[in-house]
């Protein structure tokens, strides 16, 4: 294949401008373009770095509403969301330019000599964090905006001082040209090496698994399924130089209705649960997938409130007819589970993209007997979990995998049990929120939008908010360096730059 076409996500059809299959010439090209601005790119100053991402902002606004128009035909999202996600993707570049320009970043640490210490004397040490290398990011399906060709993983690679390769998603190449060519003109608007940015484009999986077997690639960002990050977590290691893949990849987010809460507003819960769930077709990787609660008429409630919320939820188009057909396949295997009850579908819909809102529950015996009615069916479903107790809620959250989120909601008069429970949430997920709903992540200095495995491939990062950054540094301590050979913001003169170091042990600013 030379050439893909992109495709209507409302019929499924290829409709669109068709793009050039780009191959393992093109991958070698890039990635060495990558590395040879590498060293360009890292030198540039706090200042400047962050006006690049300023300006990759401003260009991404400038394209103006063609960008839309081509997101929303290729991924069936509506305008008033993807209009909030081109917000949210300049939010993010620029909230990195403002991270770049404050320094916390760089992890400076000054440990002075101490000549004359007993027994031994101390050498004069000092540390920073620097970029890794070329960073090569996947394009998601879910956010053509906000995870993919400018996303987070790219904003924060670039602010770390990373080229950054973007291997676009194939449902919307159109989208990812338009942002391609936006970063591109912020790269030529700022002298910076053309091979700063990349952007590659293709149907199969060749393509991103040439770019991550590349020795030139240092690190890697995803998001999408648990099968593709695991495939690319396998390539990395296999390397010759194993390198870090970061992967966002399978969550069902439990939501826990403790029974104080359900006694006063189980119906409101119901209600509101509903649009949680069918918000984007049920598409985020923080849907909330699993309900689980202790029996009793405030759980009846909800239960029946929820019912008839997706009983009249209409079809929703998908972004793929791949991910709709899978989402398919799961509402069918639970339907079909043994001790399942089906509680509600939504209205069906005509075409291979139309998803169907799907709603069922289950006893707390049944789930732990069956590990698969844990796995995550992306879209618009949701299992309801009915435990006798206190000791059943906590032996089915003691089961779970690792989650990016867990809901708690309560009432006051929840506190203890909550208080019982916490320890086990802070195991189990990146986020723990009460008395709201998980679709939806703030890009801030506090989120964390990462969990245990397989949550994300390392639990110990974020994709969302300033720590991103960090997945794409690492230390490098100096060592009896003379002064003159040190990075500028190590020498004694640089103190009082209003960035934080710790010297000797102690945080200063001034």
């Amino acid at each position: 294949m030379t050439e893909f076409r992109s495709v209507t996500a409302e019929t499924g059809l290829p409709e669109g401008e068709a793009f050039a299959v780009h191959g393992p010439a093109d991958v070698a090209a890039a990635c060495a373009a990558a590395e040879a601005a590498f060293d360009i790119y890292r030198a540039t100053d706090r200042e400047s770095r962050a006006a690049f991402l300023e300006r990759i902002a401003e260009e991404i606004e400038a394209t103006g509403d063609e960008l839309i128009v081509a997101a929303m035909r290729e991924s069936g999202l509506p305008r008033a969301r993807l209009e909030g996600e081109r917000g949210r993707t300049v939010g993010q570049l620029r909230l990195f330019g403002a991270v770049v320009r404050a320094g916390h970043w760089q992890g400076l640490r000054i440990d002075p000599a101490l000549p004359d210490r007993q027994p031994l004397p101390r050498p004069d040490l000092r540390l920073r964090m620097v970029p890794l290398g070329p960073v090569a990011v996947f394009g998601a399906s879910n956010f053509p905006l906000a995870f993919s060709t400018a996303g987070g993983d790219t904003a924060s690679a670039l602010a770390a001082g990373c080229p950054v390769v973007v291997k676009g998603h194939p449902a919307h190449p159109q989208t990812g040209a338009l942002v391609a060519a936006a970063i591109g003109r912020a790269v030529r608007a700022c002298g910076l090496p053309e091979g700063t940015f990349s952007h590659l484009v293709g149907p199969g999986n060749e393509l991103g698994a040439a770019l991550v077997q590349d020795p030139r690639i240092a690190a890697v960002g995803f998001t999408g399924s648990r099968a593709g990050g695991l495939a690319l977590v396998k390539l990395a290691q296999a390397r010759e130089v194993p390198i870090p893949v970061y992967a966002e990849m399978s969550s069902i987010n439990p939501v826990l209705l403790l029974p104080e809460a359900l006694k006063a507003r189980g119906e409101a819960l119901g209600a509101a649960f509903v649009g949680s769930l069918t918000m984007g077709a049920g598409q985020f990787c923080t849907n909330p997938g699993l309900v689980l609660a202790i029996e009793g008429e405030g759980l009846d409630a909800f239960t029946a409130a929820a019912a008839s919320g997706i009983a009249a939820a209409e079809a929703q188009t998908m972004l793929t007819t791949g991910i709709c057909a899978a989402y398919g396949k799961g509402t069918e295997a639970l339907r079909n589970a043994a001790a399942v009850e089906t509680l509600a579908r939504g209205k069906d819909g005509n075409g291979s993209t139309r998803g169907q809102a799907a709603l069922f529950q289950t006893s707390a015996a049944a789930f732990l007997a069956d590990r698969a009615l844990g796995h995550e069916v992306f879209g618009a479903a949701s299992l309801i979990v009915r435990c006798a107790d206190e000791t059943e809620l906590r032996a089915v959250l003691s089961t779970l995998e690792g989650q990016l989120t867990a809901t708690l909601h309560m009432d006051d008069a929840d506190t203890a049990l909550a208080a019982r429970l916490l320890p086990l949430l802070e195991r189990k997920a990146g986020r723990i929120l009460a008395n709201g709903w998980p679709t939806g992540v703030e890009v801030c200095h506090a989120m964390v939008h990462g969990g245990p495995f397989p949550a994300t491939s390392d639990s110990r990062t974020t994709s969302v908010g300033s720590l991103a950054i960090d997945r794409f540094l690492r230390p490098v301590s100096y060592q009896n360096l003379a002064p003159a050979l040190l990075p500028a913001e190590l020498r004694d003169e640089a103190r009082g730059d209003g960035v934080p170091r710790l010297v000797d042990g102690t945080l200063s600013i001034a």
